[in-house]
């Protein structure tokens, strides 16, 4: 199932933080979302996901079940690992009561396996490292089988091997759910290792659209000064970037 975004625009406090953009990601394709903090790209998942409404624009994702990777994982510090992967199962009123307690446990176990952890279930985030807190929601958020993955910043705050290590999982995923996916970052192993196509935004708009490969050819004003991490272009860098 495709992502389609038309003609898309949010606006804040009398900013317009996405101004009529368009894009759309084919069936299985990863898209990456780059640009300076501030410029939307976080915005655009929230829509996507329900949790923002646009002011305008068509948003057609289909029916099909979106799931969320939030930037810091966004365990619930309270639950162990089983109910923290489980809660959708045990919440959302289209799985509520599907599955038993044991059922439950095996698609948890499943999960986790996927991601490389195993006999966890009884843990606390607390418990786990940072990368180990970002697989447990790569696992929660493949419970669901989705056919949309939605990341968040996920390597903000890890290492660069535990970075190398989550960017394994983002492309197993798709191999292994098919899920049509989009992620928001800004590191350049993510988008050359993930990415299919990648766009940028700047001032609410598109200011580039293409591949890894056309990105790191660095051929207009916006793609060197992202690629070369320059304050000097047409991007301007403003406190309220950060």
């Amino acid at each position: 199932m495709a992502i389609k975004v038309q003609n898309l625009t949010k606006v804040f406090d009398n900013k317009k933080v996405l101004d009529n953009i368009s894009f759309t990601v084919e069936e299985g394709e990863i898209l990456s979302i780059v640009g300076f903090s501030g410029s939307g790209k976080s915005t655009i998942l929230k829509i996507l996901c329900g949790l923002l409404s646009p002011d305008s624009g068509i948003i057609d994702i289909g029916n099909g079940d979106v799931a969320m990777v939030f930037q810091y994982s966004a365990l619930f510090d309270s639950l162990n690992v089983l109910d923290n992967i489980s809660f959708a199962l045990n919440e959302r009123k289209e799985f509520k009561g599907k599955y038993t307690k044991a059922e439950i446990k095996e698609i948890v176990a499943r999960s986790l396996k996927t991601v490389g952890l195993e006999g966890i279930e009884d843990k606390f985030p607390h418990e786990l490292s940072g990368g180990m807190q970002k697989r447990v929601s790569l696992a929660r958020a493949i419970v669901t089988k989705p056919q949309f993955i939605l990341y968040d910043e996920p390597t903000a705050g890890l290492d660069p091997v535990a970075s190398t290590v989550i960017e394994d999982y983002i492309l197993r995923l798709r191999t292994e759910t098919k899920a049509t996916s989009i992620v928001v970052t800004h590191q350049m192993s993510t988008i050359t290792r993930c990415s299919d196509k990648v766009i940028m935004l700047y001032d609410g708009h598109i200011v580039f659209r293409g591949t890894p490969a056309d990105l790191l050819k660095q051929d207009n004003p916006y793609t060197q000064q992202f690629v070369s991490a320059s304050t000097e272009g047409p991007m301007k860098i403003t406190a309220s970037s950060f």
